[in-house]
């Protein structure tokens, strides 16, 4: 899980991939930002999803970023993934821990101290937290505040992952109170992510 400090992001792919996604891909992950990349893809078929998180492993291999697989810790195991994320309502860590071994595993606690310490418990290799601000890409039924980020980082020393609506008018907010990652995903795709990229540098 080590990484450099200025690759503070965590980037979800969009809803939708689109033919330029892949050289979109490239170009984002060339800026030397991005540590994970998480593929969610919540309508996208098993064969799909499988196909293009082939495609996406190659391009974050080129760039030493860690690709993370949403919800499915068959699938990452599958594509050879770094790991996997769940939320509260997947499956188990447990369960999840048994088929990726030592791999990544991330879990989402909301706004909850008692899911983050269930997490810490747990094993998690991350937790994340949020949202934080209202968002496009989710519904958001959690709000968070600041203030949670500096209490985990008392609490626990494993990374912390913040999500909700963080884009490049918000995000130094955020950095002030220290988080290991920002999750972001429609702050780069609802635009140009070229141009996207460079408004977090």
């Amino acid at each position: 899980m080590r990484v450099s400090k200025k690759r503070f992001i965590y980037l979800i792919s969009p809803n939708k991939i689109k033919k330029s996604f892949y050289n979109n891909l490239n170009v984002v992950l060339s800026s030397n930002l991005i540590s994970f990349f998480q593929l969610r893809l919540k309508q996208y078929s098993l064969i799909e999803r499988k196909e293009i998180g082939i495609k996406i492993k190659k391009i974050c291999k080129k760039y030493k970023v860690k690709l993370i697989i949403n919800d499915d810790p068959n699938l990452a195991k599958k594509i050879g993934a770094d790991g996997c994320h769940l939320g509260q309502n997947d499956m188990v860590i447990q369960e999840a821990r048994k088929i990726l071994r030592k791999k990544i595993i991330g879990i989402t606690c909301h706004n909850s101290k008692k899911l983050i310490k269930q997490a810490v418990k747990d094993g998690a290799n991350y937790i994340a937290i949020g949202a934080f601000f209202k968002s496009k890409t989710k519904k958001i039924n959690y709000i968070a505040k600041p203030g949670l980020i500096s209490w985990v980082k008392r609490f626990t020393k494993i990374p912390v992952v913040v999500i909700g609506g963080i884009n490049n008018k918000n995000f130094r907010k955020l950095l002030l109170h220290k988080p290991d990652f920002l999750a972001i995903s429609g702050g780069i795709w609802d635009k140009k992510p070229a141009k996207a990229i460079k408004e977090f540098l």
